[in-house]
């Protein structure tokens, strides 16, 4: 703080507590004329108020000045007048750097267990899935929903029903988070027309079960077998390695009726998953990849939250990543 600053400040602290404090010392020695019967004369509802007057009582005097000395006593310890340090010394970098590393003192046994651990044994660690779930409310929850559901408008996917785009084994999911995933769904609307989007999204919807007409089934089985069987495979079960989505278990990033599935062929999908590895660092994403894996493993000890409200439209999502949807 500058020479001119501190001397403003020095001025405006003197300038407000000086004249409260005269106000303080003046006020209870100040003489109000009053009517005989006490009352200075004002009065309200015709008559049947008046104002009267009365002394300050103890306690209130008693407590202001005991906030005055708390004032003058602060002013002397603790930085607040002008560029003086206060007789303590403290300053709130000392004070944050000291609490910092208290912390860091605190999390470098759970950061050991981190390193040395794989993503899968960590899972059943429940003191670092309670810090992965708040890192990944945090950093993910934007997308994801606070506890993993997705969110089909954004094409996020849902993360705690064991159904992975790229696999679900620890490792897969922390390669997610650090380098992220992006993927394209190609728009065959040009290639297909009207018709033949229908029958292809007749066909995807018949590979999990729901019902469609035969003749649409039909052809867009095959226009599937041109367009779609080389990363959805002939199954349609997808294709990990690609991010291709399983179309046969009726699980959806951007939503499973004829229109959303019809809306995908017809325009395409454009998805990504960002990069955290800048932001985050390998420890913390290995911390979020073990609470996510645990949340849709049931094996790992801890069963998937509650999360039904967190897809605004109610329909589940898959995989790890915003990516085509099947």
């Amino acid at each position: 703080m500058s020479t001119f600053w501190s001397a403003w400040v020095m001025f405006l602290v003197v300038l407000n507590l000086g004249i409260t404090f005269f106000l303080f010392l003046w006020a209870p020695r100040v003489k109000i004329p009053v009517l005989p019967d006490g009352t200075t004369g004002h009065v309200w509802a015709h008559g049947a108020l008046r104002e009267s007057v009365r002394k300050l009582p103890t306690w209130w005097i008693g407590f202001s000045a005991s906030m005055f000395l708390w004032g003058f006593i602060y002013l002397a310890l603790y930085p607040g007048f002008g560029a003086f340090k206060g007789l303590l010394g403290w300053t709130s970098g000392a004070q944050l750097e000291q609490q910092v590393r208290v912390n860091d003192a605190l999390r470098e046994p759970i950061l050991q267990r981190v390193r040395a651990g794989t993503v899968e044994a960590l899972a059943g660690d429940a003191q670092v899935t309670a810090i992965g779930h708040t890192l990944f409310q945090e950093n993910c929850a934007a997308c994801h929903g606070s506890t993993g559901r997705g969110n089909t408008v954004l094409g996020a996917p849902n993360l705690v029903d064991d159904d992975w785009l790229y696999a679900g084994d620890g490792e897969t999911i922390l390669t997610s988070i650090l380098d992220g995933r992006r993927g394209v769904m190609p728009a065959w609307g040009g290639a297909l027309g009207r018709e033949g989007v229908n029958q292809v999204a007749a066909y995807v919807l018949s590979l999990g079960g729901s019902e469609a007409p035969e003749d649409w089934v039909a052809a867009g089985q095959t226009h599937y077998a041109t367009l779609c069987v080389a990363c959805h495979g002939a199954d349609g079960h997808g294709n990990p390695v690609l991010g291709a989505p399983n179309l046969t278990d009726d699980i959806w990033l951007y939503g499973g009726d004829f229109a959303r599935i019809a809306e995908t062929i017809r325009d395409g999908r454009a998805g990504e998953m960002p990069s955290l590895r800048a932001r985050l660092g390998e420890d913390q994403a290995r911390i979020i990849a073990a609470w996510v894996y645990a949340q849709s493993h049931a094996a790992a000890g801890n069963p998937p939250v509650d999360s039904s409200m967190d897809s605004p439209d109610g329909e589940p999502s898959s995989g790890a990543q915003p990516h085509e949807a099947g």
